[in-house]
């Protein structure tokens, strides 16, 4: 009778630790899920900023049709999903780049001189 009780311990020691090991690791997928999601949709809305800045004649601080010159306002670039920078810029298209707070990779996209953003290209984690 000892013997049966010990070896009903065990295995639920080895269940309760399988199912805490799921857990960590359900836990960490959604985690890099959500901050890819958040990140994008601050991409997103850079991207309302951007156009917003092409669109606004020169003399009221825009960029007169053009994405030359923009700057990610301050409030924008670091925040608790991701730092933001810009790539390639014509005047007809700007590239955003979101590198992870988390550690998890990068975001990038384009956006065009409609004011869309392109394909997400995804690095580290990410993928």
């Amino acid at each position: 009778m000892g013997q049966q009780q010990l070896l009903l311990i065990i295995l639920g020691v080895i269940i309760v630790g399988v199912a805490i090991a799921v857990g960590i690791n359900l836990f960490g997928s959604s985690s890099v899920s959500s901050n890819k999601d958040a990140i994008v949709n601050d991409l997103q809305n850079l991207a309302a900023d951007v156009y917003q800045y092409k669109i606004r004649p020169i003399s009221m601080g825009g960029g007169g049709y053009s994405y030359a010159n923009y700057q990610i306002p301050m409030v924008l670039r670091p925040n608790e999903n991701a730092t933001y920078t810009t790539g390639p810029v014509s005047a007809t298209s700007i590239t955003f780049i979101g590198t992870s707070a988390l550690g998890y990779g990068t975001v990038t996209s384009v956006c065009d001189s409609t004011g869309r953003m392109g394909n997400f290209t995804y690095t580290g984690e990410f993928f």
